[in-house]
């Protein structure tokens, strides 16, 4: 059995685990080798370590705990750090606070089994616990897994240029403007 809880500081050294080989088999071919190969399971850890020290930091961070391999996958949210140009400052003509979706990731073994959905349910019940009205995620624009946010409903909202290793790479945004809606997997074809 798989749950979802809230990331302990004793987690950081797993997180930084899945951070890496999540990022080594999805980012192959996007972005330079030479980054992801430089990538260290320690300095992760010991990145997410120092952010779980900090309570304001650590309410944003979720993990899925398989009962038998333990962190499996993880995600973290908080306030936007750089909103798209395109985003509305308003919505129905009142104020709305947008949050941010900085990470999630699933260790590839363990998807397509609703974890993905189940820590980005997570992330958005705290940023509205945080009083967010929106949450917007960032993600390289080749990355395929675009497909996963449109399909619960993220609307592709911003794009931007970002570099990466030396390498500039081409990112886009996607935002939901509903955090309370249960997040169902919709069909993005017609079935042929």
């Amino acid at each position: 059995m798989i749950r979802i809880r809230r990331a302990a500081r004793q987690d950081a050294a797993a997180i930084g685990r899945v951070h890496v080989e999540t990022w080594q088999a999805t980012y192959a071919g996007l972005l330079p080798d030479s980054m992801l190969v430089a990538m260290s399971d320690v300095r992760q850890s010991a990145w997410w370590s120092q952010l779980l020290q900090d309570p304001g930091e650590a309410r944003g961070v979720f993990v899925a705990d398989d009962a038998e391999m333990g962190v499996v996958g993880f995600g973290s949210c908080g306030p936007v750090r750089d909103p798209p140009e395109e985003m509305p400052q308003e919505l129905d003509g009142r104020e709305i606070r947008v949050g941010e979706v900085y990470t999630l990731y699933v260790e590839p073994d363990f998807q397509n089994q609703g974890l993905g959905r189940r820590l980005l349910d997570a992330l958005f019940r705290q940023l509205k616990a945080d009083r967010c009205d929106t949450a917007i995620l960032w993600m390289l624009a080749r990355n395929p897994t675009r497909f996963f946010y449109e399909g619960l409903g993220g609307e592709r909202v911003g794009e931007r240029t970002d570099t990466m290793g030396g390498t500039d790479v081409d990112e886009i945004a996607y935002a939901w403007r509903d955090l309370g809606a249960p997040l169902i997997r919709r069909k993005l074809a017609a079935d042929e």
